[in-house]
């Protein structure tokens, strides 16, 4: 038997493709790569006045289907420590559901005295060889470095998940505390953008010895609100929010440090802002005038990364 199915249904459905596909598109690009044209459709479309481009996505996708694009996973590894003159050791852990993920280590700097090993969550997009360039300066400051993929991320196993992610930073955190070279140090938790968000799940689950202080950078309070503000209507009502910082960040067992540039082009201050105000005392934000997504600590020749330093050694 033959399917009849109308042409105003088929270019409905087609619209629901199209809007699925650039839900999908890591964050960067929707805000930066874009063309005008493609835009301007997104931005017409997203509006999904009567819903039925939304229906026909959760058909497709399944209940909070929209959940698995937030997460874009590369498998390339365009840069390591070395290239950059800094020592490193591959390393493999296993997450309490038996998932393989891989890092790197890497010990303070020549020179150095060890302050403290900071734990880093990358963000939504890519491997941990996009993401060194946020962090390959804490060695050089006395800090050692845990630098770990995800679940399905670069030369992890696995699929991701919002839920598997979480348990990934839980692991990172154990592995952490479980080195030699790490117990009965201090600890410091640093997340960028979705990996400050599966640390704060992580560390509101999971007791941390030693742990001194957690810091955000360009971090989310709500994955539907960014949905929303992505995708419309349309994408808020294809993710749950379950897990949302917002919700969790006042259990956190340690100081908060939240970093968020005024112009973030992905995460609007805005969100930073209505996270912040969830958390409890003992918690400091840096807005950092003209920052975006990517360089808040780095522009200005690193003048919250000097700002963070000072910030860490009070705990």
């Amino acid at each position: 038997m033959q399917l009849q199915v109308s042409s105003e249904y088929s270019a409905a459905f087609m619209k629901s493709l199209l809007l699925t596909f650039l839900m999908g598109l890591p964050l960067p690009i929707v805000a930066q790569g874009m063309s005008p044209d493609l835009a301007n459709l997104l931005d017409a479309l997203k509006k999904d006045q009567d819903g039925q481009l939304t229906r026909m996505a959760q058909m497709m996708l399944g209940p909070n289907g929209g959940n698995k694009l937030f997460y874009f996973p590369t498998k390339d590894m365009p840069a390591t420590p070395n290239q950059r003159g800094l020592a490193f050791k591959d390393v493999l852990f296993t997450t309490a559901d038996d998932v393989s993920l891989h890092g790197w280590f890497l010990p303070v700097a020549k020179g150095q005295q060890l302050k403290g090993t900071v734990v880093f969550s990358h963000g939504n997009a890519g491997s941990i060889g996009h993401h060194l360039g946020f962090v390959d300066w804490l060695p050089l400051h006395g800090y050692q470095l845990l630098m770990y993929d995800y679940r399905g991320f670069g030369k992890s196993a696995g699929a991701p998940s919002r839920e598997g992610l979480i348990r990934d930073a839980e692991a990172a955190f154990a592995y952490a505390c479980s080195r030699d070279d790490v117990a009965s140090g201090k600890i410091y938790s640093l997340g960028h953008s979705m990996g400050g968000a599966k640390s704060i799940a992580a560390l509101t689950r999971a007791k941390v010895p030693g742990l001194r202080a957690v810091i955000t950078d360009g971090t989310f309070a709500s994955y539907e609100e960014m949905a929303e503000i992505m995708a419309g209507n349309f994408g808020k009502n294809l993710v749950s929010d379950e897990f949302a910082p917002r919700s969790l960040v006042a259990k956190l067992p340690a100081p908060l440090l939240m970093v968020h540039g005024s112009n973030d082009e992905v995460v609007p201050i805005s969100q930073g802002k209505s996270l912040f105000a969830a958390a409890r005392e003992r918690k400091t934000f840096f807005e950092v005038k003209g920052g975006t997504h990517g360089d808040s600590l780095s522009r200005n020749h690193g003048e919250y990364r000097k700002k963070m330093l000072e910030w860490m050694e009070q705990f």
